[in-house]
């Protein structure tokens, strides 16, 4: 796999400089035109401005690309059929020469390959509900367990099983913190109602955590910093209970299954909040892509 990094991510990696990763399905997938093409350029603006480098990953036409200019951005943002990519996707993808835009696990999984140690992202997938039935889990958390990498994320989310999604991180070996809480943030929700064991303060304590991680030299794992967001742009949780109660409700009565869950379920929360689901996912991104800028650059100076 030839894996094309910009000229700008390749001299802030060689020259240690601070770059964070940001995944692309959020711009082809995760929001309509021309919205998505503003929020891409805006969040690659959010991580200069704390001193770092910005490689929105995406695959072209079956090559990997760490870092896109601005042509490339448009063609992710508004060319039709570009595909969404897990890290399984990768090998079909390339070998075809096909474009499509990363997941967490996909570009988790080329931003290690490349050398960025720090990644921002939404929220994480996870366990869902009901998962003795369906057994349905998301390729994200496999992935982070084997993949030496720091997530900035809002938690995972809040359509999935936070506890057993938390489990199963645990089970898996993938480290877990809440940065300036104690409580595991639910994506629209600054707290899901369930603790975590871990807290971090400071960029500089993040750092701290991955420096420690590779001094231990164990097995190749994740770093979540769980940021919640701030409770005034938080999603109210009254609404988001009742929406998302019937949003399971509909799911079941349309008979969706398997990867179609997770983009109902959150098309039926932008529907029926009147896009306040939007407006708090959109608040969750930008401070965690602001935090993930300062870690990188933490990072940069250890």
């Amino acid at each position: 796999m030839v894996l094309v990094l910009s000229e700008e991510v390749r001299d802030a990696i060689d020259a240690r400089r601070p770059v964070v990763a940001l995944e692309s399905t959020i711009i082809a997938h995760g929001l309509p035109r021309p919205r998505n093409l503003q929020v891409a350029l805006e969040l690659e603006d959010v991580v200069r401005q704390e001193g770092a480098v910005p490689a929105t990953i995406a695959v072209l036409d079956g090559r990997p690309h760490v870092g896109l200019d601005k042509e490339q951005l448009e063609r992710v943002a508004n060319e039709d059929g570009i595909r969404k990519l897990g890290h399984r996707d990768l090998p079909l993808a390339v070998a075809s020469g096909a474009s499509g835009a990363t997941t967490v696990s996909a570009t988790a999984q080329l931003a290690a390959l490349a050398g960025v140690r720090v990644f921002a992202t939404g929220g994480l997938g996870g366990v869902h509900r009901e998962w003795t039935v369906t057994q349905d889990e998301s390729a994200d958390l496999g992935l982070l367990a084997r993949t030496r990498i720091t997530v900035v994320c809002a938690g995972v989310k809040s359509i999935l099983d936070v506890p057993a999604t938390l489990q199963r991180l645990e089970t898996l070996g993938v480290a877990v913190a809440g940065y300036g809480t104690d409580r595991f943030p639910g994506f629209y929700l600054s707290d899901s109602g369930h603790p975590v064991e871990w807290t971090l303060d400071s960029p500089q304590q993040v750092s701290d955590v991955m420096r420690a991680q590779d001094t231990l030299d164990g097995p190749a794992s994740s770093l979540i910093v769980a940021n919640p967001v701030p409770e005034a742009e938080q999603l109210d949780p009254e609404l988001h209970a009742r929406v998302l109660a019937d949003a399971l409700h509909a799911c079941e009565e349309a008979g969706v299954t398997g990867q179609g869950v997770t983009p109902f379920l959150l098309n039926y929360l932008v529907q029926h909040t009147d896009g306040a689901s939007l407006s708090a996912n959109l608040a969750a991104v930008r401070g965690n892509v602001r935090l993930a800028g300062r870690i990188a650059a933490a990072w940069a100076r250890a």
